[in-house]
């Protein structure tokens, strides 16, 4: 029975038959840079790569100090080093410590670039084609493979953010030769049965390989077509691809993607509980404001309506009757004081008043008219004396004549 090694022992055996084969410990490899980072520690993480393999790099803060040129992804290079294997995930890579621009531009960034500028020349990623999200999606259709942790972070986001929608998935591949196809026919479905209010296309973070797909033409022809809203969230933030100008909206990763497409209900909630207040406040002044329009319109219908003018009136009515009361007890009064001193003047003028002084009417006895001259009454006139009480009848005679009879008149 062969010996059984364990992990760790296979990995450092492997590393021990890399590190004592000469040619491999000073070598150069030709290739273009892709995923290039620049850790914190100074350290530099990259893959190199042709159109067929690609082989992974890392270049120590020591050695990467002293570099002239600092690659970016898509630069040929040429970088110098040696072949060992990293134990820990029993990987096997370039430690290099020199690098030189090998000129140009790689294979792959040049076949990006150009389908970038025909595309652009056609006007696909105008500003002005890109269509506004729709602000409350019920139903989020998902573009990604159903075993991607780009979907399960989807699904995380949309879950906390928004669980009111219904997420959809279109599955595809992601990766390989066959996915471009794959894609197209996840987006047409969508577009088919108009299943989605919005759509996310979405993959996690990789180098430009494993990202090729969503640099392929016809993808992102697919993508201009869609009469749904989109969304690409394809790789890590520092990613760029094709679908990413296409699209209506792109998003630097796929959790990105779902927050960019859905609101918050939380921050809907808080929104919701202000302007209740808000409307509770409009409410409430706007019921003042109607109360007191309805008390001035009620204020002016009082200075203004018929009843007042009716009360005025009869408060007129009742003044004018009360003075005309008054003037005419005054009147009265007065006629009552004019009627007292006229009988009091006709009292004192009556007959009867002066008979009872003393004083006597005399008249004549044949035609009852009051003598109130001698001349009245000739010798021979008939006189009736009235008195206070009685009547005395008598005769007038000639003075002369008296003597003769020897009597005194009186």
């Amino acid at each position: 029975m062969s010996d059984i090694f364990s992990v760790e022992g296979i990995n450092a055996y492997i590393r021990n038959l890399l590190e004592h084969d000469a040619p491999l410990q000073d070598i150069w490899v030709r290739g273009e840079v892709s995923n290039m980072k620049r850790a914190a520690s100074g350290h530099w993480y990259f893959t190199i790569k042709d159109s067929r393999s690609q082989l992974k790099c890392v270049m120590f803060r020591s050695h990467a100090e002293r570099q002239h040129i600092q690659p970016n992804d898509g630069e040929a290079v040429r970088v110098h080093g040696k072949i060992s294997v990293y134990e820990q995930r029993g990987e096997y890579q370039l430690y290099a410590d020199e690098l030189q621009l090998a000129g140009g531009i790689g294979d792959l960034y040049q076949r990006f670039e150009a389908v970038k500028r025909q595309l652009e020349a056609e006007g696909l990623f105008d500003r002005e084609r890109k269509r506004p999200l729709p602000e409350f999606p019920l139903r989020i259709g998902v573009v990604t493979s159903p075993d991607a942790a780009a979907f399960r972070d989807i699904q995380n986001v949309l879950t906390r953010r928004f669980p009111l929608a219904t997420v959809i998935l279109s599955p595809t591949l992601v990766q390989g030769n066959d996915a471009p196809t794959s894609i197209i026919k996840a987006i047409q479905r969508l577009n088919q049965f108009q299943a989605a209010d919005v759509m996310l296309i979405s993959r996690g973070g990789g180098s430009i390989e494993d990202l090729w797909a969503f640099n392929d033409e016809q993808v992102a022809r697919t993508i201009a077509m869609s009469v749904i809203p989109t969304v690409s969230g394809v790789g890590h933030e520092t990613d760029f691809t094709i679908a990413d100008f296409i699209a209506d909206v792109r998003a630097p990763t796929p959790s990105a993607a779902a927050e960019l497409a859905t609101p918050n209900i939380a921050d809907l909630k808080i929104d919701i509980d202000y302007l209740a207040g808000e409307l509770s406040n409009q409410l409430k002044k706007s019921f003042a404001d109607k109360t007191a329009l309805l008390e001035n319109a009620n204020q002016t219908l009082r200075h203004t309506s018929p009843e007042r003018t009716l009360h005025e009136y009869r408060q007129r009515i009742d003044d004018i009757s009360e003075r005309i009361g008054n003037q005419q007890g005054r009147f009265l009064s007065l006629l009552r004081e004019r009627l007292a001193g006229q009988m009091k003047a006709l009292h004192a003028a009556n007959p009867d008043a002066l008979l009872q002084r003393g004083y006597a009417i005399v008249t004549s006895s044949d035609d009852g008219k009051i003598i109130t001259d001698v001349a009245d009454a000739p010798t021979g006139t008939r006189l009736t004396i009235r008195l206070k009480s009685g009547e005395l009848k008598a005769r007038t005679e000639d003075a002369q004549s008296h003597e003769q009879y020897k009597r005194t008149p009186f």
